[in-house]
């Protein structure tokens, strides 16, 4: 019969590393005596992030005296000793190989079930003083697991673990952190595991994402990035030939392009954005920037929208340069914010040149006369400043199901209400709720950035799901940094110290070039110190949360990622350059 070996609690506290400050509670230490198993948490310890870790989901972490021998033997250590690894109960005699999702195990009184894996994060590797902790946790198959309280009560060390009853369809532990985490999804494994009701929700919704990501789809893992678009249609930058400028507004010029040998371009999901390189820095120096498609993603050609900014160099030179006939370079599209293809109700919302994106999926709406719900809401200054105005109205009457509510925030006297607006002012919470907006939608929503942390804020607070709130930014998407406190955001920036001699680091969307030098880990470490916003999490390439597109160049990796990430990705935290190289960040 397996046993408690011994229990470990441990409060969170602030821990420094690499300049930085960690609030964990991954310092674990075996206690004497009985402790009280609760339905969130043993009495006398905690989690720091609850994000990842604790919960009714995560409320116990059991890891195996086997595996502490493995790793002592793997890693020529001694002193890894129980709690080490940050686990609560450390036991004897229920390898990660045998138990299953869904086992139910009791100790004295209490009742537990086992719900997933250990989530692996870069903290264990703090934990042990061995970054590479989270990667080898699951390469060698010995993640731990954790369990939810059914019944409370004491424990204390050196009770017996009695197993009363068996998880359905014997997914051992090991099999389905593999599954998740390492190459190779086969479907009938997924739909087994997606039928134990024990699954913790975080852990099914990864496993769906897989399974509808199915064998049509690109390649990468979509359980852990949530994204399901397909790969590039091209790799690095393409030549393509401008075919025809206009105003949009007083403020926006449309590009139209085209493939440089006429040939049509690739269609593109309905949504998503191209990076245009331009000479148009000091001395002809090419600058990147993002923008959105606006077109039909079936016509052959891109389109895109580009507002005039009053200090915006590229913009600027669009505005001045850009003429028929010219040559550009272009990255192919790319970007999970895309329109999905199902029956759900649409909310389409956006302000100014925001409008680029959901216009696209108007043009896709329209050319198959859809018969979803469709909410088109518009905010504009007024007139003069409303972007592809007729053409989005005439995209609407082809629609049998929409409604159009355009806001300006100050008309002019020229500007028809009813028939160029429909409401003065700018669009607020109060006003989502006055139109009656489905709360079951997909919502879309593009335009500064103030604008849509409101919007998602007014959507969610009207009773849309979160989940269903997808939203499009043409700067840097906000970094994650996990048990890290948020500092004041600085504008990005080349390292402090003399220029490096390596290849040349563009971030696309921080508008930001810089030079490799020796002394840098991975382009994670490199984006940090010019305080790029990045999201990671394990830094090992186990989580794919630093899966960024890799817009050109090549990579080399210093760990292999246990699985690749999708083609025209690549993952910062363990990867360096090899040659000049574009980064979407």
């Amino acid at each position: 019969m397996a046993k408690l070996v011994s229990v470990n609690v441990g409060k969170p506290k602030n821990v420094p590393w690499q300049g930085r400050t960690v609030y964990t509670g991954v310092w674990k230490a075996p206690v004497t005596g009985p402790r009280m198993v609760r339905r969130l948490n043993i009495d006398g310890d905690g989690q720091g992030d609850l994000d990842g870790h604790g919960g009714e989901n995560r409320a116990v972490l059991f890891y195996q005296v086997a595996s502490y021998d493995h790793w002592a033997a793997e890693l020529g250590r001694d002193d890894l000793k129980p709690g080490a690894l940050g686990e609560n109960f450390t036991v004897d005699g229920l390898p990660d190989d045998e138990v299953c999702i869904g086992d139910r195990y009791r100790i004295g009184p209490v009742v537990l079930e086992v719900t997933q894996p250990r989530v692996t994060c870069y903290r264990v590797g703090i934990r042990v003083g061995e970054p590479r902790m989270p990667a080898l946790l699951v390469s060698h198959r010995r993640p731990g697991f954790y369990c939810r309280v059914l019944a409370e009560g004491e424990v204390q060390a050196g009770q017996d673990i009695e197993k009363i009853a068996a998880g359905p369809e014997r997914v051992t532990v090991a099999e389905i952190d593999a599954l998740l985490y390492l190459p190779g999804h086969p479907r009938d494994a997924l739909e087994r595991a997606l039928r134990i009701p024990a699954l913790s929700p975080g852990w099914k919704w990864s496993l769906q994402q897989l399974l509808d990501q199915g064998a049509d789809k690109a390649a990468g893992n979509s359980g852990l990035t949530g994204s399901t678009a397909p790969r590039p249609a091209w790799p690095g930058f393409r030549s393509l030939r401008v075919t025809g400028t206009r105003d949009e507004s007083t403020t926006v010029r449309s590009v139209s392009l085209a493939g440089a040998d006429g040939a049509a371009l690739p269609e593109w999901l309905p949504g998503q954005s191209v990076t245009v390189r331009l000479p148009a820095g000091p001395d002809g120096g090419s600058l990147i920037r993002n923008y959105s498609l606006s077109n039909e993603p079936a016509s052959g050609t891109y389109r895109i929208g580009v507002k005039r900014e009053p200090h915006g160099t590229v913009s600027a030179y669009i505005h001045a340069h850009v003429r028929p006939g010219d040559v550009v370079d272009v990255a192919a599209p790319r970007g999970p914010f895309f329109l999905d293809d199902g029956e759900d109700s649409l909310i389409l919302l956006s302000a100014g040149v925001g409008v680029t994106p959901v216009l696209s999926m108007l043009h896709s709406l329209a050319g198959v006369a859809s018969k979803r719900s469709v909410w088109w809401v518009h905010g504009a200054r007024d007139g003069a400043e409303h972007p592809f105005a007729a053409e989005a109205r005439a995209l609407l009457d082809a629609l049998p199901n929409r409604r159009s509510h355009v806001f300006y925030s100050r008309p002019a006297l020229t500007d028809r209400r009813g028939v160029d607006y429909d409401e003065q002012g700018r669009i607020t919470a109060d006003g989502l709720r006055l139109l009656g907006v489905p709360v079951t939608a997909q919502a879309y929503l593009c335009g500064p950035e103030l604008f849509m942390a409101e919007m998602g804020r007014a959507l969610a607070g009207i009773g849309v799901d979160p989940a269903n709130i997808h939203m499009e930014t043409f700067g840097a998407r906000a970094g994650l940094t996990p048990g890290i406190a948020p500092t004041g955001a600085k504008p990005p920036h080349p390292p402090e110290g003399p220029s490096g001699p390596g290849p040349e680091i563009q971030f696309a969307r921080s508008a930001l070039s810089a030079q490799w030098a020796p002394g840098y880990e991975s382009l994670l470490e490199f984006a940090e110190a010019c305080d790029v916003p990045t999201r990671w999490s394990c830094r090992t390439g186990v989580c794919h949360n630093c899966e960024t597109a890799l817009l050109s160049g090549q990579v080399r990796y210093g760990l292999d990622p246990l699985e690749p990430p999708a083609p025209g990705s690549v993952l910062l935290c363990v990867s360096t350059p090899s040659e000049n190289v574009v980064l979407d960040l």
